[in-house]
């Protein structure tokens, strides 16, 4: 079994591996991880997801052994072909790069990240890094595309011109220079990405969990649209949020929860 699933209270870590491939993603690896991201965001008692690849490595791309016997084929990716209807189940060639839930993922990276494993943890909501690891369009050696998302995620995280430089070249990006672009929110010594990962993602699950995903979906939401369009549509989302959770949260703070920016005793 090259995926399995370790959950502690509102956190689930999803875990890829195939440390002998550096968790390079096959056919059975990726329905593996979709399978399991759907079942996280059908718990109800789960409320963040860690996605983790053991054994040192995030994933190196698309298993190009298996890419090899496609060999001959007209349309060797005809079975994957996307139908954006059928987008909140289908799975794209690295898995979950598909998917649209409706609750956080967090990507623990350490070491590589490249090519369509670049596209997984770019398809995460945040991304935690050793200071080792590293992304990179590394297909670009070997003309094969980004398909799971990479030319539509990365540049909303760094801007086009960033993300062209770096689709283009096909260059390593250390954790330092992520980092500095946006391409990751934290960086963190070599081999505490799981750790860390799964730290922040119980801060987040600590958190009235209604609210929390209400603004994830505007943000998401408003990509394109015009400011008008886009405030209403955060009024849309999330206006009902003020009562049955706000309304609630106000009360506890009247009664002398969380003052002075205290997150603690909430």
């Amino acid at each position: 079994m090259t995926v399995r699933v370790e959950k502690s209270g509102p956190v689930t870590t999803v875990i890829h591996s195939r440390p002998e491939a550096r968790n390079a993603m096959d056919p059975e690896s990726a329905d593996a991880l979709n399978a399991a991201f759907l079942a996280f965001d059908a718990d109800p008692e789960a409320s963040v997801a860690v996605f983790w690849g053991e054994g040192g490595a995030f994933c190196a791309g698309w298993d190009l052994k298996h890419a090899s016997a496609l060999v001959g084929q007209d349309q060797p990716l005809a079975a994957l072909d996307f139908t954006p209807e059928d987008a909140h189940i289908q799975r794209g060639p690295m898995g979950p790069s598909r998917l649209q839930l409706s609750k956080p993922v967090i990507a623990a990276v350490a070491g590589p990240a490249v090519a369509g494993g670049f596209e997984l943890a770019l398809w995460c909501d945040l991304r935690v890094m050793e200071e080792s690891a590293y992304f990179g369009v590394y297909c670009r050696r070997w003309g094969i595309p980004l398909i799971d998302g990479g030319t539509v995620r990365l540049p909303r995280l760094v801007g086009q011109g960033r993300a062209l430089d770096i689709i283009l070249t096909g260059r390593k990006i250390t954790s330092a220079e992520a980092l500095q672009i946006g391409a990751c929110e934290r960086v963190v010594p070599d081999g505490q990405a799981r750790a860390a990962a799964e730290a922040l993602a119980h801060e987040i699950a600590r958190f009235p969990q209604g609210c929390l995903r209400a603004d994830r979906q505007s943000v998401y939401a408003q990509h394109g649209l015009p400011l008008r369009e886009a405030l209403h549509s955060e009024w849309t989302i999330s206006a009902a949020m003020v009562a049955e959770e706000g309304v609630a949260g106000a009360q506890r703070f009247s009664a002398g929860r969380g003052r002075h920016g205290d997150f603690d005793a909430i």
